[in-house]
């Protein structure tokens, strides 16, 4: 009988499947913003990826995804 496995859904939403790997939101972009830089606020927008040590992880936690 094959058991199927649980996914961490705290992972599933930080994280989505591309080509390449995943791909995660920046942090430090939530709160306390008014002493960190405008430079620095606008450089944390956007998506970055996944470091390659992380993915086995990551594909444990979603195995689906």
């Amino acid at each position: 009988m094959k058991v199927k496995l649980k996914t961490k859904r705290g992972a599933a939403k930080r994280f989505k499947k591309t080509a390449n790997g995943f791909k995660r939101k920046q942090a430090f972009k939530r709160h306390i913003l008014t002493k960190k830089s405008p430079k620095r606020i606008r450089q944390l927008r956007g998506c970055v990826m996944v470091h390659v040590a992380d993915v086995p992880s990551i594909r444990r936690m979603c195995p689906y995804i």
